[in-house]
């Protein structure tokens, strides 16, 4: 209820209340109301935290669970609200310097729910076998921010277990794929994107079916050609595979994007359709260089579709720790696909998303 402050009484009507009451007790003041609550915020500004490269979120629940790359362990934030990121607890879960596992340049870690359990999905050099490759955590707990993780190893096309990186999981036709960043021979430096059929959470079977490689220009500034970074996401009657082209020590790194049927075989490279443009570039006038390795959440009350990515704050700032994780809306366009309009400079207010 909104409290309004009492008017003055006119002069002739205050000195006949007050000849009325003299001889008598004085009328007590109302009480004083208390002040109106501060309205709650709206709105957020980006960065969501000063460092965060390769970021990535998943819901459960209500809950978010954000990870990114912290290069020697793997750590989960859990928050209740995306725009909270910067106050929620963080849990390291991992550390590779156990139970005999000796690995370095722990990268892109993701977090999966796959049939009642906790699965991550992160890319670490294992000090063999020619460089990364992208290997498997289990964990049955409830929450998996608690109880243990187990190493399921190295998860790798039975064929071509070669360099990889920036595994992600593809549900499609009630079947389960792998998709991933790798190499076409050992000693390859060009990324290509691949994709494989998973038999389990932790297992390759089949053929290895390259979807995406480096062929026009935007994807090839900086050494070497780059794509990686998939990511899926899902609208309508349709699958997006988006990634990330170019390399990351240019202001260029930018989102590229395949499109498919969402009942397509995601196997056969004719079921996708490749954007010969990118669909979310640099803003040097907002601070958002070399913006990429993105993730995809839905807002608190399911109705809006968000992208979470990083980018460099200044020019010519590379892979190192000055990306930070930054959020905005996605808007739909009449042919069902999504428009990602361009990075949002940091520091401009924006709404949060829808119930928070």
């Amino acid at each position: 209820m909104t409290w309004y402050p009492t008017r003055l009484l006119p002069l002739a009507l205050l000195a006949l209340t007050l000849s009325c009451n003299s001889g008598s007790s004085p009328t007590p003041a109302p009480p004083t109301p208390p002040p109106p609550a501060p309205p709650t915020s709206t709105t957020f500004t980006n960065p969501l935290l000063s460092v965060g490269p390769d970021p990535w979120v998943y819901q459960k629940d209500g809950t978010y669970y954000y990870m990114s790359t912290t290069g020697g362990n793997i750590v989960i934030r859990k928050t209740a609200k995306m725009t909270d990121l910067g106050t929620s607890v963080s849990t390291v879960v991992w550390t590779p310097q156990q139970a005999g596992i000796n690995q370095r340049d722990l990268w892109a870690p993701e977090l999966f729910f796959l049939d009642g359990k906790w699965y991550i999905y992160y890319s670490a050099d294992p000090l063999c076998c020619a460089g990364h490759r992208v290997h498997v955590l289990e964990n049955t707990s409830a929450d998996p921010t608690t109880g243990t993780w187990t190493y399921k190893g190295r998860i790798a096309n039975p064929t071509a277990d070669l360099w990889a990186i920036d595994g992600t999981v593809l549900e499609q036709n009630g079947k389960r794929y792998l998709i991933w960043s790798g190499h076409q021979t050992e000693g390859a430096g060009t990324q290509r994107l691949y994709i494989s059929e998973m038999s389990n959470p932790w297992t390759l079977v089949g053929p290895r079916v390259e979807l995406s490689r480096p062929e026009y220009n935007w994807e090839t500034i900086g050494e070497p050609d780059v794509n990686e970074g998939p990511e899926i996401l899902k609208h309508g009657n349709k699958t997006f595979l988006v990634y990330s082209g170019s390399h990351c020590s240019t202001d260029d790194y930018a989102l590229g994007m395949l499109t498919a049927s969402s009942t397509a075989d995601p196997m056969q490279l004719s079921s996708w359709t490749k954007s010969s443009t990118p669909v979310f570039t640099k803003n040097t006038s907002g601070q958002a260089f070399g913006p990429g390795h993105n993730g995809f959440f839905k807002s608190k009350d399911g109705t809006e579709d968000w992208i979470i990515y990083h980018a460099n704050p200044l020019t010519g700032q590379g892979c190192g720790d000055n990306r930070s994780p930054r959020i905005q809306k996605i808007t739909w366009k009449a042919d069902g696909t999504p428009d990602f309009g361009t990075p949002v400079a940091l520091g401009t207010a924006l709404t949060k998303p829808a119930g928070e």
